[in-house]
């Protein structure tokens, strides 16, 4: 990711995905948190970003979105509620970065059978890079 623009936009994504039940469990809030850290954007503006709705902008680089759709998985699931708004949401999220539906269901499948809820970084590249062939 280059610009804070960029960063915001990403973390606009994931709380409106946050939201898409209706709640902000406090996991997620927790999460996106984490994640805002990360990306090196402050408390006062990731507050700001849960008053204002502002526009999400496409990410270019496949990996960046990859690692997006990982984020929003994780996300989905740190609440321990899956419900059906997410699984919908987190589709049209994947198509519409350009991501391989194959690929997002494998990666989602995964999520759901590994008991932390995780998949390594390696396996989630492979996963992607096999569509590609």
């Amino acid at each position: 990711m280059e610009t804070t623009q960029e960063k915001i936009s990403l973390l606009q994504e994931m709380i409106s995905f946050a939201l898409i039940d209706g709640e902000l469990h406090d996991k997620e809030y927790d999460f996106i948190e984490i994640v805002a850290y990360e990306l090196r954007i402050n408390k006062a503006t990731l507050l700001k970003l849960y008053e204002n709705k502002g526009e999400v902008k496409v990410i270019k680089d496949e990996m960046n979105r990859i690692c997006q759709f990982y984020r929003l998985a994780l996300l989905m699931r740190c609440d321990n509620v899956l419900h059906e708004r997410e699984i919908i949401k987190i589709n049209e999220i994947g198509i519409h970065m350009g991501l391989n539906p194959f690929a997002m269901k494998r990666v989602l499948k995964l999520i759901e059978d590994s008991p932390h809820h995780t998949v390594e970084a390696h396996t989630l590249i492979a996963i992607f890079s096999e569509q590609l062939n």
